[in-house]
């Protein structure tokens, strides 16, 4: 066996000085002068690199992985230090590992990671979506104090930052003592009772009567609002009547009833989207609350907006007490009050609305 290995190792020796001949030949000069170049020569070409110890990179600078590993644990800035030669020996870890470091780092995380859009306008962040990875800078409008005044519709809230100075506004008068009785409105349960209206006379006959007292409450101004869509609202009542007040002509009272659950929009001028079953004959008391008792031919408030109007009773669905064939129905010419049979024929004016 050791016979064998020496054998080997003589075969290695001249193999190697075999090398270092071929190399030496390659470098001496063909014209037979001496072969010692010097190392700058270009034609000096050493088989393991120059001979001279290497010199560290004193002159180099950068970060550590400890640098990263602060950087990403609470930010520290850092600072990029000179290269070291590590001490000679066995020596005992002081960095953390490159595990350590990378359980710092984010990930992608399309769930909850912010995007431009969650970021406010000028504000810059780490996005983690896969779609905005890396710095951003924030596209959230600062809408800042945000004041919404109470409204009978919904109102959108703009979307963006709210700085938590807003607020919803408030109203003085929206008290209960304002309120309609058991009406509430944002909270507010109303325990106003009104009392009977004026009758609309204001000419006095004698002292101490209607015409010179003018007791009762208030009309509202405006009285009636009217729309485009062929309805106008009493906001005295909050009942809403058809503007024509003659669309059907004469009927019977049970087809004045009829006639008036099967208005819907596109008949007698509307537009409103109306359905049928939306509208009524109204009662005996509704009927009598359009009456101004200071006018007559028609009894309506002064400069009304209703077209049609005859100067002649209506119908009221009210039935009278005691005589079921019999309904209640009132002159819009005068305000007076009638009771006559079902049978007969008289002008029927359809609302909707009320309580």
């Amino acid at each position: 066996m050791r016979n064998k290995y020496s054998s080997l190792a003589i075969v290695l020796a001249i193999l190697f000085s075999t090398l270092v001949v071929s190399a030496i030949s390659r470098a001496a000069p063909s014209d037979g002068s001496q072969g010692d170049l010097p190392r700058s020569s270009p034609r000096f070409k050493p088989l393991a690199g120059g001979l001279e110890p290497g010199v560290p990179p004193t002159s180099t600078y950068s970060f550590t992985l400890e640098d990263i590993y602060h950087r990403l644990d609470s930010g520290a800035a850092g600072a990029q230090s000179a290269f070291a030669e590590p001490p000679s020996g066995p020596i005992t870890r002081t960095s953390h590992t490159l595990n350590e470091i990378m359980a710092l780092a984010p990930v992608v995380d399309d769930v909850h990671g912010a995007a431009a859009a969650d970021v406010l306008t000028g504000t810059t962040a780490w996005g983690l979506t896969s779609g905005a990875w890396g710095m951003l800078t924030g596209s959230m409008p600062d809408r800042g104090s945000v004041v919404i005044t109470p409204a009978a519709v919904s109102q959108t809230i703009a979307t963006g930052y709210h700085n938590g100075s807003g607020y919803v506004q408030s109203d003085a008068d929206l008290m209960a003592g304002n309120v309609k009785y058991d009406v509430t409105i944002f909270g507010v349960t109303g325990t106003l009772v009104e009392g009977v209206p004026k009758t609309g006379q204001t000419t006095s006959h004698a002292t101490g009567d209607d015409g010179n007292l003018e007791r009762g409450a208030a009309w509202p101004s405006p009285r009636f609002i009217t729309s485009t869509t062929g309805i106008v609202t009493d906001t005295l009542t909050g009942l809403v009547w058809l503007q024509n007040a003659n669309c059907y002509g004469y009927q019977t009272w049970a087809d004045a009833m009829s006639s008036a659950n099967g208005l819907n929009s596109g008949e007698c001028g509307l537009s409103d989207e109306s359905v049928e079953g939306d509208w009524r004959l109204p009662n005996v008391r509704e009927l009598y609350s359009l009456i101004d008792f200071g006018h007559s031919s028609p009894a309506l408030p002064n400069g009304h907006p209703f077209t049609g109007v005859q100067a002649d009773f209506y119908w009221s669905s009210t039935t009278v007490g005691g005589d079921t064939n019999a309904a209640w129905q009132v002159s819009l010419a005068s305000g007076r009050l009638g009771r006559p049979q079902k049978t007969a024929a008289y002008s029927m004016w359809p609302v909707r609305g009320g309580q």
